[in-house]
């Protein structure tokens, strides 16, 4: 370095701050770029000019024209947990879990390590099971890597199975999944009272089952009393049953899967564990397996040495890595944070609540619109519009979009596929009885609205930004542009 180059280094840093650890840094509001003047503008930019409250106060009226968790009551079902409480958030966001190099040894990751141990060994507990693997990114990835285990199971007991049983009442990923995996599906109907048919289902259970998959409670919003005797017949013909968790927050506390007989399951952080869903992600699942499918999980897991953490990245009987590292470990942290925010006995009471509320909003909605189940439902119940509407020619998307109208966001619609007209309203354990009785209020004033002048509910909504649209011509000619 030559004298003026000194020189320009000490004119450098002549205007610098105190930095961290006693060095100095440059100051970013007085040092100067130093950009080559064939680099240069010769214009000036052409930047609006406007004023921070111009610009907050466009951006705050744009956020306004959602319709968000933090503004609206989100009835959704299927969709379970929306409850996203901001101290996740700060754990997620704390410099030893946020600044950890992906590729840091185990030495210099203990914390991490300790945090997944131990919530591994807390989700086995609570759904009695013996093993876990929090790879997976979310509930229909939980699914694929949960058939992966169970085709190694049986790959290594040589056994040729070829076929995954699934009742019209699960989550519609299932025969999906099972499709992906190259099975072929056998789809069994649901019974009168929603609940699958044992001795229809041991007609179907034979040498070529590899996997009977539940959805417990099951999409109808029905918890399958039989299920003990269903494992059995299944595990009579030795097939597996999966149990798919998406609704696990309705059994969270109260009943543990694994003692039922459940082989393997998944659970959805975002459903049960109060992780962002959708725009929010990225997600994160979790597959719990007992014993004797152990060896096929994913590496690595966490397992303990003495009082140190270190990756176990077990042996060839594994499927092997189905995300980077450890899964989507910021995710994993905020449920954490909220399992610790809870006792055994709190966390039971969620069950209690997302059951109390939905049958709620179902019994105060049947004399208008009609229930599917006539008897309790679990932590989601399924209405259909009423024959007076139907007479009127309304429809369940009518109700759906005038809903918007009254500040709610609509609930799922024309899901389950099994019963006509559905309208799955899932309330959650979050929401308070002034919320659930201004929604009950709503949903009985678009009735009556309807049977008045059903066109107002056929041109709905009328107050939001974007008006009915053409749902046909949508699916037809999707606009992919903005």
């Amino acid at each position: 370095m030559n004298s003026a180059q000194k020189t320009d280094n000490r004119l450098s840093i002549e205007k610098s701050v105190p930095g961290r650890r006693g060095l100095k840094v440059k100051n970013p509001l007085r040092a100067r770029a130093s950009v080559p003047p064939g680099l240069k503008r010769k214009t000036a930019p052409r930047l609006p000019e406007l004023s921070e409250f111009d610009v907050v106060r466009h951006f705050t009226r744009l956020s306004r024209l959602n319709i968000s968790l933090d503004t609206h009551f989100y009835p959704l079902g299927s969709c379970t947990m929306k409850y996203n409480p901001r101290f996740n958030e700060e754990a997620a966001a704390l410099t030893g879990f946020a600044g950890l190099h992906p590729l840091a040894h185990d030495s210099s990751a203990q914390g991490t390590l300790e945090l997944l141990h131990d919530f591994s060994a807390r989700l086995c507990e609570l759904c009695g099971m013996d093993a876990i693997t929090l790879q997976p990114a979310a509930g229909a990835h939980s699914e694929f890597t949960g058939l992966l285990v169970a085709k190694a199971y049986f790959e290594a007991k040589k056994e040729n199975r070829s076929e995954i049983i699934v009742p019209d009442s699960a989550h519609g990923t299932n025969p999906a999944t099972a499709s992906m995996m190259g099975f072929s599906t056998v789809n069994i109907p649901s019974g009168a009272d929603g609940r699958l048919n044992v001795e229809d289902l041991k007609r179907h259970l034979g040498p070529k089952t590899a996997v009977l998959m539940l959805t417990v409670p099951n999409t109808l919003g029905i918890f399958e009393s039989n299920i003990e005797e269903i494992c059995r017949a299944a595990h009579a013909v030795g097939a597996l049953v999966y149990m798919d968790g998406a609704n696990f927050n309705a059994l969270i506390g109260l009943v543990k899967p694994g003692d039922l007989g459940v082989d393997l399951m998944h659970l959805n952080m975002h459903k049960t564990f109060s992780t962002p869903h959708g725009g929010g992600g990225p997600g994160a699942g979790a597959i719990a397996v007992k014993k004797h499918l152990t060896p096929h999980l994913p590496a690595p897991t966490v397992k303990k040495e003495g009082t140190a953490y270190a990756s176990n990245f077990g042996d060839a009987r594994s499927i092997g890595k189905v995300k980077a590292f450890f899964g989507n470990t910021a995710v994993l942290v905020k449920a954490y944070a909220y399992m610790l925010a809870h006792s055994a006995e709190e966390l039971g009471d969620i069950a209690r609540c997302s059951i109390i509320n939905a049958n709620y909003v179902r019994s105060r909605l049947m004399d208008i619109y009609p229930s599917y189940s006539k008897e309790y439902c679990m932590h989601e119940c399924v209405l259909t519009p009423g024959p007076d509407m139907t007479a009127k020619g309304l429809k369940t998307l009518d109700v759906a979009k005038r809903l918007l109208d009254y500040g709610f966001h609509a609930p799922t619609v024309y899901f389950p596929l099994i019963v006509h007209e559905s309208i799955m309203i899932e309330p959650t354990e979050t929401e308070s009885r002034e919320t659930l009785d201004e929604f009950i209020a709503a949903m009985r004033a678009v009735r009556d609205e309807g049977l008045a002048d059903p066109q107002t509910l056929k041109d709905a909504p009328h107050t939001m930004p974007v008006k009915r649209l053409d749902e046909v011509q949508a699916a037809r000619q999707p606009n992919l542009r903005w």
